[in-house]
């Protein structure tokens, strides 16, 4: 019997199986792996088979606390501003002045008005004394009844004149009173727009005034999550700087606008009770509850832009590479929600996106990518 090596008994069985021994090389062979793949002169990239999932619907968004109410705070009357007297943040009372117009004009009719007075006076206390003698010559016949009743007339036209003189004072005075700009409520000045030396129309917004009150907490929703209803209407606020302080507001307002340069939606949410510890413009979180849904989740690696739209890369058998667009039901963090576009047939890839073309072929590796 002739001894034959054991290399040479297994060269000569691998070439009586030449398949199942190309076969078992494969299964033998380890994981291909990002430097594997470079030296192939393949782009490496991992992917995975979506698939969906519930997805937890408490989305947390980020707004900013504002006043309730802002009002536009103006002169009633035209001049150049002489004095400002307050500065952006600072809180005011209802009857401060914030800032003062040059008021010579003003002083000067309310001094023209209070001289028609006297004067409307003086007339009025002649007529008087005139209207008396009429009325005591009538009784004793020595005037006519002409005389008397023009008397009478004269007196009735001096009272008027008064009426008239002291009206027109009193319209003067507040006029005067109007170069003077109240705030009119109690709040802090959140903006202002003139100087000392500008002049102003009146009505011209001078300051803007947050008044104080209820707060809201105002969000810019992504225009799909107005679509789902939330499971109820209260909204946790938490201070972004402090997650400590807390609050629970109510969705009081939805505007029929969609902003079309973010396509969001402006949500006011009304805090309820004093909103302690949150200042005018803070930042805080909200969390909206909703009903847990199923979708599709991707790392946020995987999400890519094609001609204006949200897209990703997908793998045929041969591991090439074509782009499918997708529709975005929301973002979380390291994440994103998809509400369409993937029927969970076919690989996506989530890592290595950045240096893709239609139509390329990969190397989908098991380690992580650098």
């Amino acid at each position: 019997m002739m001894f034959r090596p054991r290399a040479l008994r297994d060269r000569r069985r691998c070439g009586a199986l030449p398949v199942l021994c190309a076969a078992a090389a494969l299964l033998c062979r380890p994981a291909a792996g990002p430097a594997v793949a470079a030296e192939a002169g393949l782009v490496p990239v991992e992917a995975v088979v979506p698939a969906a999932r519930d997805v937890d619907a408490d989305l947390a968004l980020a707004g900013t606390v504002q006043a309730r109410v802002q009002s536009n705070i103006a002169f009633r009357v035209d001049g150049k501003v002489s004095e400002r007297r307050v500065e952006v943040g600072q809180h005011v009372a209802a009857d401060q002045v914030l800032a003062t117009v040059d008021a010579t004009e003003q002083h000067a009719n309310v001094d023209n008005a209070r001289a028609a007075v006297t004067a409307a006076q003086a007339l009025l206390v002649q007529a008087e004394a005139t209207f008396k003698r009429q009325q005591s010559l009538i009784a004793s016949g020595y005037t006519t009844r002409a005389s008397y009743d023009q008397a009478q007339e004269t007196l009735n036209t001096a009272r008027a004149q008064v009426e008239a003189a002291e009206a027109a004072f009193n319209t003067a005075e507040e006029q005067l009173s109007y170069a003077e700009l109240r705030a009119g409520q109690d709040g802090i000045v959140v903006s202002r727009s003139v100087e000392a030396g500008q002049v102003v129309q009146a009505g011209q917004t001078v300051f803007v005034l947050a008044q104080d009150g209820p707060r809201d907490a105002v969000f810019e929703i992504p225009e799909a999550l107005l679509t789902t209803p939330p499971r109820d209407d209260a909204v946790d606020i938490a201070l972004q700087a402090d997650p400590k302080v807390t609050a629970v507001g109510t969705v009081r307002e939805v505007s029929p606008i969609l902003d079309a340069a973010s396509s969001t939606v402006t949500v006011k949410v009304g805090l309820r009770g004093p909103a302690t510890g949150m200042a005018l413009g803070a930042a805080v979180v909200g969390r909206g509850r909703f009903e847990r849904q199923t979708a599709v989740v991707l790392p946020w690696s995987a999400l890519f832009e094609a001609e204006g739209r949200p897209s990703v890369w997908v793998l045929d058998d041969q591991d090439r590479v074509s782009l499918q667009p997708v529709s975005v039901k929301s973002y979380a963090t390291g994440s994103v929600v998809l509400s369409g576009g993937l029927d969970g047939s076919r690989r996506v890839v989530t890592a290595g996106v950045q240096l893709l073309y239609p139509g390329q072929k990969v190397a989908v590796v098991k380690g992580n990518l650098p």
